[in-house]
């Protein structure tokens, strides 16, 4: 194993490789570094895996099945699991991340944050709240989940109405008495409804148009199918459509109280959650739709019956025996389009952004970045020497942003940073 200089000859320390962010995807990569020979160090600004600990409500669960939590060398088997097909909750899934943590042990240092990446000579300069070091290969293992969005008319919204965007809510009692607002129908919308749903308090749901999936179809996880059809195995390059496999929300599904599919026509029939369409402004108490409630339906009943046909046809394919299932049927279609509500009149006294978050590179001083800001790379090697991503979505495959591809991106990963390290060539252009 290769050993970390103590310093550079300017002073300044020096480590192989710098790894930016001590989650999932930094922790993994340093593991796979240390069975390369390679020595690295991880900065992490929070402590180990904070967003599992502190950027998750109370009844948290995975939305994939446990049994797709494989880190190096770690999967759910190994930490002794019992539950395969079941999903883990919040503190659980901490326990699993720990214990990884605690096996591996990398060269963590908590609490500093990396302020700036920039070049220095052949390598880089990585400067940070405990100091600077340099290094001649960094990985970028922060995710794409910086800072929470939430549009500008939220601030032309009545002081009256109380806000809160989903990275600081934990449970339905932080909310004054009344209605609420729900912005946003990805995962995370669509389980806090639920949350409110089961309080007891009225909700109120702007559909965007995120797609949804199946959870149990002909007798299997819908996720076990598409793995088994290999669809989890296809790259970025072999899909027909890789802007939009990069940008669309991810399908909203829910794995609480053993898995279930959201229907968010059922939901208001059977819970009375009142659903709108695109939110479109707010100024004072008033809240601004698009007439899109009906499309944004239809077009995630049009995934899922997708991922349906998907499923039938590799069944068919393989001649699996399954059971059969009941054709879909539309439960409620919206009689008019409603483009405004007056909050106050309706009882809402709370408005819960679900829209989601943007990433924040701009303290990394690179030529790798699109106009959209997004980075550039070959399944997380940039074009600039010793600069890698890892832990985004569709790196490589569905699964990169996720449990399931972590272990295969950071072995490639780990061995394209060896192979710079001996002087091969760049493969990204």
């Amino acid at each position: 194993m290769k050993d970390l200089a103590p310093e550079a000859p300017s002073g300044t320390p020096h480590v192989p490789v710098v790894i930016v962010g001590g989650g999932q995807a930094g922790l993994s990569l340093a593991h796979c570094l240390r069975e390369e020979g390679i020595e690295s160090l991880v900065f992490e600004r929070h402590r180990a895996f904070h967003s599992w600990r502190e950027n998750r409500w109370d009844s948290f669960c995975l939305v994939t099945p446990n049994w797709q939590c494989r880190l190096p060398g770690y999967s759910y088997a190994d930490h002794g699991g019992s539950d395969p097909d079941g999903f883990m909750l919040k503190d659980e899934i901490v326990a699993y991340l720990d214990a990884f943590a605690a096996r591996t042990a990398p060269d963590l240092r908590e609490g500093v944050e990396v302020t700036r990446v920039a070049r220095d000579g052949e390598g880089w300069r990585v400067e940070t709240s405990a100091g600077t070091w340099t290094c001649g290969q960094v990985a970028i293992c922060t995710g794409g989940y910086d800072t929470p969005i939430e549009p500008d008319y939220a601030k032309a919204l009545s002081p009256a109405i109380f806000q809160m965007h989903s990275v600081d809510y934990r449970r339905p009692a932080q909310f004054p008495e009344g209605g609420v607002l729900i912005v946003g129908t990805g995962q995370s919308g669509v389980q806090l409804m639920e949350d409110f749903v089961r309080a007891g308090r009225p909700v109120h749901l702007a559909v965007g148009p995120a797609p949804r999936s199946p959870r149990k179809y002909r007798g299997r996880d819908a996720t076990d199918w598409l793995h088994d059809a290999g669809h989890y195995a296809m790259t970025i390059d072999r899909h027909p459509d890789p802007v939009k496999a990069q940008t669309q929300t991810n399908h909203y599904m829910s794995g609480r109280d053993g898995g279930k599919e959201i229907d968010l026509r059922r939901w208001h029939l059977d819970h009375g959650v009142e659903l709108y369409g695109s939110l479109a402004g707010m100024e004072g108490t008033r809240a601004a739709f698009l007439p899109d409630l009906a499309k944004n339906l239809d077009d995630a009943d049009a995934s899922y019956l997708g991922i349906r046909a998907q499923i039938d046809a590799f069944i068919a394919r393989e001649g699996i025996e399954a059971p059969t299932e009941p054709p879909f049927e539309k439960l409620w279609t919206p009689e008019a389009e409603r483009t405004e509500l007056d909050l106050e009149a309706a009882g809402v006294t709370s408005v819960l952004w679900a829209i989601g978050f943007r990433p924040d590179w701009s303290w990394i001083e690179a030529p790798v970045f699109d106009p959209r800001g997004r980075p550039l790379h070959h399944r997380g090697e940039t074009a600039e020497r010793g600069l890698h991503f890892l832990g985004l979505g569709w790196l490589n495959t569905w699964g990169s942003g996720r449990f399931l591809g972590i272990e295969e991106d950071s072995r490639w990963l780990a061995a394209r940073i060896a192979a710079q390290m001996a002087g091969a060539p760049v493969l990204a252009r």
